[in-house]
């Protein structure tokens, strides 16, 4: 079946493709060359049981000689996790999946831990409400800091295109590109208004960018992202490839997903599993499995994988523990899933042409 770009979001915005276009947007995506695409293969642990916390440290466990391979080399660990809420449980990282990437790190590291975070919210409030703040005390032998990157202020940059494609400045908390630091992502499965889904990669690419600390006059770096579509994900793309030599090891809790209208407001599924690799965009492909949605539709891990960042290939990914079959769930995607997809189409104002056509050939070059 042969589908035009045009016609894919012709038929997107009338509804009618959503469901149904998989196969015709998958021989697209085949029939474009990529390049950059990893060849090697990745592993990718995916675990299914009825505690969240021991999931996690299974999922850890099943990749140990990689994770033990990097973590030797670091002087101290920092644990992501995912607060773009600091009030609604289900949007965040749940404490239990802390304290099972914890239990894996207990016997095998014995350097300082820090969880950081950069908020959309207050951080110190997320880190309250989810009781994450309890975690220094009870695990005293671990070093547990909590550190919020927006009161710390310490950055590193990186540069990205405003709406107008005028280059501008984000800055990004430093811990999570230190090269002394061994960075975990810690995230969830949830669906997402802007990119369709939200794992590990958006995880790090959206949680890294800081923003003012509270009672400071007001800025904040992750606007810069929010942009227009493609401008979202070609600037996703670019800090992805900024933080790469940090992506550590990636841990998706999918005991509780999102679905519906993610990253905040959706509604729970009983996934029941964890995902774990040390390369993030493996993790975020079976993730996209488990969640059964469409690969091709996700603009920034398409750009990853077009670049090398990690592997997407399905057929070059080996999943140790579970199958994706036994677990798979289809994920009810958001409301504005067909403004979503147009990422995918062609540009509807394109800039007006310059320079001057000298020879009736040069209009099929213009």
């Amino acid at each position: 079946m042969s589908i035009s770009r045009r016609r894919f979001v012709q038929l997107a915005g009338s509804g009618i493709l959503v469901q149904s276009a998989a196969s015709a947007v998958s021989l697209l995506a085949s029939e474009t060359p990529q390049p950059g695409a990893l060849q090697s293969r990745s592993t990718v642990a995916l675990i299914q049981g009825d505690d969240r916390r021991k999931n996690v440290r299974l999922a850890l466990e099943k990749i140990d000689a990689e994770v033990q391979a990097g973590l030797k080399r670091k002087k101290y660990v920092v644990i992501k996790p995912n607060n773009v809420t600091a009030h609604r449980q289900l949007g965040a990282t749940h404490v239990d999946a802390l304290n099972g990437i914890l239990d894996y790190l207990e016997p095998r590291f014995h350097g300082p831990v820090m969880i950081a975070e950069s908020s959309a919210e207050d951080t110190f409030d997320a880190f309250e409400n989810f009781k994450y703040n309890q975690l220094p005390k009870e695990r005293r032998a671990q070093k547990i800091s909590l550190v919020d990157l927006n009161r710390a202020g310490k950055y590193d940059v990186v540069q990205l295109l405003d709406y107008d494609l005028h280059p501008v400045m984000a800055r990004l908390g430093a811990p999570l590109v230190d090269p002394d630091a061994y960075v975990i992502c810690s995230a969830m499965l949830k669906t997402h208004n802007t990119v369709v889904a939200t794992m590990s990669i958006k995880n790090m690419v959206l949680g890294a960018p800081l923003r003012s600390a509270p009672g400071t006059t007001p800025w904040n770096d992750k606007r810069k992202y929010h942009v227009g579509l493609r401008q979202t994900h070609y600037n996703m793309l670019v800090t992805a490839q900024k933080m790469k030599p940090f992506f550590d090891v990636a841990v998706l809790d999918g005991y509780e997903g999102m679905e519906g209208d993610g990253p905040t407001q959706g509604t729970p599924v009983a996934s029941r599993v964890a995902i774990a690799s040390t390369d993030f965009l493996a993790t975020d492909r079976v993730g996209l499995e488990v969640m059964g949605i469409n690969p091709d539709w996700v603009g920034y891990l398409n750009y990853c994988s077009q670049v090398g960042i990690g592997q997407y290939d399905l057929a070059k990914i080996d999943v140790t523990g579970a199958s994706i079959a036994s677990v798979q769930k289809k994920y009810k995607l958001h409301d504005d899933i067909n403004r979503e997809l147009e990422w995918m189409g062609p540009l509807k104002e394109l800039p007006p042409r310059v320079g001057k056509i000298t020879q009736p050939s040069d209009l099929f070059l213009a």
